[in-house]
């Protein structure tokens, strides 16, 4: 199956997607915040994916090689931008699955324009947990700007640091291959990298807890949904993705065994199974 380079003018943005197979139903494929991209977080499923659907996976501003403007990366941008994405595409209605930052995108767009999600899939997904992990921790140092400044700086310069970082990630590290390390370091070189991220960051970390949690509002969705969530994910714990499952009647849950936050990476067939069975009996 070929993977294709797309590039688009977005809102003004030039936006670069990967595309994959063809067909009527499409499959909009949403990758998480901090290093990461399209190709980061799809590459491996993309092939298995397009053999039923037409897929289409962008880099998101401030990612991969889309435009990186030092503009204010909110949750509200990133729906509108994802919606102006749908029209550019010309994609009426979509399945949308997101991992982390990406996964709290998807729900937001289904909340906001539930006509153009028929069905979503959030994937370890931001937006299901009330505080981050070391909660008052994570506050202080998203808001020192300074610090966290120098910690990108010094991650860009180590490749250590850098796969220590990933390794947050993983449940298990022997996952992380040469080829994978290499694509990290090649995302975390890039101009402006973590820019956007920490933009965003500043904006959804509040001394309290997190300005996004859908949790109330998830009874609301009508779209077949599915969570895909991984057994030992640091960042948002499994709790997490329970709860949402049971807030929204009619869902289902997939825990993935021996994963971290990166279910889709540390175990593509098993990702890529369960996703084409929920599709496959909810058509």
């Amino acid at each position: 199956m070929i993977v294709k380079d797309l590039y688009l003018e977005v809102q003004g943005l030039t936006t670069h997607l990967l595309s994959a197979g063809e067909g009527e139903r499409a499959i909009l494929l949403l990758h998480g915040g901090g290093v990461d991209s399209a190709r980061l977080s799809w590459e491996p499923i993309l092939p298995a994916l397009a053999e039923t659907h037409c897929v289409f996976a962008p880099d998101l501003p401030g990612y991969g090689d889309s435009a990186r403007p030092d503009i204010a990366y909110t949750m509200a941008f990133y729906i509108d931008f994802v919606t102006a994405l749908l029209d550019a595409l010309n994609l009426t209605q979509v399945t949308v699955a997101g991992v982390s930052m990406g996964g709290g995108i998807a729900i937001g767009l289904t909340l906001t324009h539930p006509e153009r999600v028929n069905h979503l899939i959030p994937v370890d997904s931001y937006g299901l947990q009330r505080v981050a992990p070391a909660h008052r921790w994570s506050y202080w140092l998203v808001h020192q700007d300074w610090l966290n400044r120098l910690t990108w700086w010094i991650i860009t310069r180590h490749p250590a640091l850098a796969k220590a970082s990933l390794q947050q990630i993983f449940y298990d590290p022997r996952k992380i291959d040469a080829a994978l390390m290499n694509a990290v370091w090649e995302e975390v070189r890039k101009p402006h990298a973590g820019r956007a991220f920490r933009a965003f960051q500043r904006h959804e970390v509040l001394k309290n807890g997190l300005r996004t949690v859908y949790l109330d509002r998830l009874g609301e969705i009508k779209a077949p949904t599915l969570f895909i969530h991984g057994e030992y994910d640091r960042l948002v714990p499994l709790e997490c993705a329970r709860e949402a499952h049971q807030r929204l009647p009619g869902s289902q849950l997939v825990i993935l065994p021996r994963c971290g936050h990166w279910p889709q990476r540390e175990d593509p067939s098993g990702f890529v199974r369960a996703l084409q069975a929920f599709l496959s009996t909810n058509v």
